[in-house]
Parts: structure tokens; C-alpha cells; sequence
């Protein structure tokens, strides 16, 4: 956990003790982290670098090979 000593508005202080309230949180560390979950989620939307995704379609389409017995093949047995 890191701890940070921050300024902030009136304004911004009461939307993190309406946060707090509103999903019944303890602390305003707990308000902030929740504020940017749902910024991570919403906004972020992480999306995967597009050379990456045609490299794991290739591999989708690339015929693997059968194994009957994993443990026994790989010599875990």
C-alpha cells in the first residue's frame, strides 16, 4: 500500500465522501481506489495491440497436435 498526502477541492471532497456513501466504504482511500476501478473499466478499456490479436487468430487456426495422455506424454507419470 502506498500512502500520499494529496490536495484537493472542496468539490472533489465531497464527491469522494459521496462515493463513500453510496457503495458503504470506510475510507477515502477506499473511495479513491473504487473511483478508479470503475475509471479503469469505463474509460481505459484496455484494449490488446492489434499485431497481437492477428498472432493469436494465426495460432487459432493452426492445427494442434492430440495427446491421449498429457501426464504420461510430458513424462509427469
Amino acid at each position: 500500500m502506498v500512502k500520499a498526502i494529496i490536495d484537493i477541492s472542496e468539490h472533489s471532497n465531497w464527491m469522494l465522501n459521496m462515493v463513500k456513501a453510496k457503495y458503504k466504504l470506510r475510507t477515502k482511500s477506499e473511495a479513491i481506489d473504487k473511483l478508479f476501478d470503475m475509471f479503469d473499466d469505463e474509460e481505459l478499456g484496455l484494449e490488446l495491440r492489434p499485431e497481437f490479436v492477428r498472432k493469436i487468430k494465426a495460432q487459432e487456426k493452426e492445427k494442434g497436435i492430440p495427446i491421449k495422455d498429457f501426464a504420461k506424454h510430458y513424462g509427469l507419470k
